[in-house]
């Protein structure tokens, strides 16, 4: 049984215009739901352009934060992505959310350790779900969604998330872990992590098809305690994806949270930079994907040489 409040409001309707010229307002919405069956919470906010044409359909991206973020983070991109045409909704994963910075400072760690166990990367999957049946079922929303072009996207502990709703799948001695959610079509990963503790990356990403765009750095670096991670990993997560409509993106320099909201980690010019041309080149590859449109794509390195180490498409 799923539960949702009597009354959501909409909250900072008509919220900002994206700073792009010639890009459409945007409308943003704040839900927050309740999955009665998890017996957890998912606060959810959702980007929107501010008008369509009646009979148009929207494609959908839904985002899935990092260890210790919020639906109101990635801005930068849902405002983006709206103003291009997408709707965007971007989760909040109560057991791993902003709330992990609150509490006794040397519990900190402690905090981190407990939201990146087995349960809550496997309930993360489940606030992606809950959330698209909420979105798609919304008397008013769920008839301007195109159900047949959604992206999932994440950074960092949200790629993960996503990998894990692709399909990527995790053998355990008395079961195996698939959480396979068909009705995504195509997939961003920013600063995939490896799934830690696991050797076999080919064969646990093995049953994914879908096209993936994945973006990084050469200093993209993840620090927690007891989870190290390089870019290598992220290049790796690459190479051992399945298919060849997958594209790989690594920008020089920079750093791990450059990706975030937050403007000054990895250099306050380069921040920008990166953010611009990663923008850019999601809605290259979502044109890619469902207009058949490689145009945008084909031409983003040349127009970002000076900060990209690396870029890959199919056939190059």
């Amino acid at each position: 049984m799923v539960e949702v409040p009597a009354t959501v409001p909409a909250v900072n309707t008509l919220t900002e215009t994206a700073v792009e010229a010639g890009a459409a307002e945007i409308v943003t919405h704040d839900f927050d739901w309740f999955d009665s069956a998890r017996n957890r919470a998912v606060p959810v906010r959702l980007y929107l352009p501010a008008q369509t044409a009646p009979a148009q359909t929207l494609p959908l991206v839904v985002f899935s934060h990092g260890m210790g973020g919020s639906r109101r983070g990635y801005s930068y991109l849902g405002v983006y992505w709206a103003s291009h045409g997408y709707a965007s909704l971007h989760l909040q994963h109560v057991g791993s959310d902003r709330s992990l910075w609150s509490g006794n400072f040397f519990g900190l760690v402690g905090r981190l350790q407990a939201a990146a166990k087995e349960e809550e990367a496997i309930a993360r999957v489940g606030d992606l779900r809950f959330a698209l049946d909420q979105i798609l079922a919304d008397k008013e929303i769920g008839l301007r969604i195109d159900a047949g072009r959604i992206v999932a996207a994440g950074h960092s502990y949200g790629a993960n998330t996503v990998m894990l709703a692709l399909g990527a799948r995790i053998e355990r001695q008395d079961h195996l872990i698939d959480l396979n959610e068909p009705r995504l079509r195509a997939a961003v990963l920013l600063s995939a992590p490896p799934f830690y503790g696991e050797s076999n990356t080919v064969g646990i990403l093995s049953e994914i098809r879908v096209p993936s765009l994945h973006i990084t750095a050469t200093e993209d670096i993840i620090r927690i305690p007891g989870y190290y991670s390089g870019v290598e990993d992220r290049i790796a997560v690459f190479d051992a994806m399945p298919g060849t409509r997958k594209v790989l993106a690594v920008f020089d320099g920079g750093s791990h949270s450059m990706f975030t909201d937050r403007t000054g980690t990895g250099g306050a010019a380069l921040n920008s930079l990166v953010k611009a041309a990663t923008k850019e080149l999601s809605v290259a590859f979502f044109e890619s994907v469902f207009g058949s449109n490689d145009a945008a794509l084909r031409n983003w390195p040349a127009r970002h040489n000076a900060i990209v180490a690396k870029f890959i498409t199919p056939g190059s």
